[in-house]
């Protein structure tokens, strides 16, 4: 009796430890993860306010609806959402590759500098952002002083789309690429140096081998962080929420020229109280973020780098 009693704990053991191992995470994602998105879900198909949920009232699809068809300034949030995408996303990678390649080298100090470009990412988001509105500052900022002495004239950085839409994805490439980088180097050390010592053989030059071999190697890290810097642009909200402080701060700009999705979704939320309102742009921007981050996927994974 005892050994078929042992024999049973094991296969239980064998077969069910697994998942009560891992039962803790699924718990807590569904309890802070999955309930709240579906509440969101369901609250963006009622008319509701924040400051009085009693008196919601089910509306069906209307919020969606009224988003879609007749809100020129939720397409206008995701048209900037967009645009920043691309000015970050790529600068990203290939700033993140370059210093990676940088670090892979022998250079004196290796450790400090690698410690160095994590720096920025551990840092305040508000620190970053309220420092760069400085640099970028129309009147006394560092970037226009620097520009002056060129005769280039000032630009009012806040005034313009392109202007804007520049100087934030600046704060978001320079706090993001040091943790890009250092992926990329994990994944460096682990290449093989025969390979190397075989092109260096065979004639290539650093620059080839950095794009024959390096680049290929490190696809499936170039397609993750891809898909993480898609993810975390589409719900872009600090920056643009400082870099514009004050009272009109949720419209991103008196223009609204760099107003994010994430920032229209604040204002509609806590601005304006409508909260069935902005559950509904918070679900339509799940959707468009599983979607461009499943392009931007299938894309890395397209690239030719030969």
């Amino acid at each position: 009796m005892k050994t078929d009693w042992r024999e049973r704990r094991h296969r239980w053991d064998t077969r069910y430890a697994p998942y009560a191992y891992i039962a803790p995470y699924f718990l807590l994602f569904a309890v802070f993860g999955l309930f709240p998105l579906l509440y969101t879900a369901w609250v963006s198909l009622q008319d509701r306010n924040l400051l009085d949920g009693d008196a919601a009232t089910f509306i069906g699809i209307d919020n969606y609806v009224q988003l879609l068809t007749a809100d020129p300034y939720f397409w206008n949030a995701m048209g900037n959402t967009l645009s920043l995408w691309l000015l970050t996303t790529v600068p990203q990678i290939l700033f993140a590759l370059g210093i990676a390649q940088l670090l892979n080298r022998r250079l004196r100090g290796r450790t400090f500098f690698r410690m160095g470009v994590l720096l920025p990412n551990i840092t305040s988001v508000a620190a970053v952002t309220i420092i760069f509105a400085q640099l970028f500052g129309r009147d006394f900022g560092m970037i226009n002083w620097v520009l002056s002495l060129f005769d280039l004239g000032r630009i009012d950085w806040q005034a313009g789309t392109a202007s804007s839409h520049t100087a934030i994805a600046v704060m978001v490439v320079w706090r993001w690429t040091g943790y890009h980088a250092l992926i990329f180097l994990a994944s460096m050390q682990a290449i093989p140096t025969s390979v190397y010592e075989a092109a260096r053989l065979d004639g290539a030059s650093g620059w080839q081998q950095f794009w024959r071999i390096t680049v290929p190697m490190l696809r499936p890290q170039i397609i993750f962080s891809t898909v993480i810097a898609t993810a975390g642009n589409m719900r872009l909200l600090a920056e643009p929420l400082l870099f514009n402080p004050g009272a009109g701060a949720a419209t991103g700009g008196s223009d609204r020229q760099f107003q994010t999705a994430a920032l229209y979704l604040y204002e509609q939320g806590f601005a304006k109280f409508d909260f069935g309102y902005a559950s509904a742009i918070a679900w339509l921007l799940v959707i468009a973020t599983v979607a461009i981050t499943g392009l931007s996927y299938l894309a890395a994974r397209r690239i030719r780098t030969d």
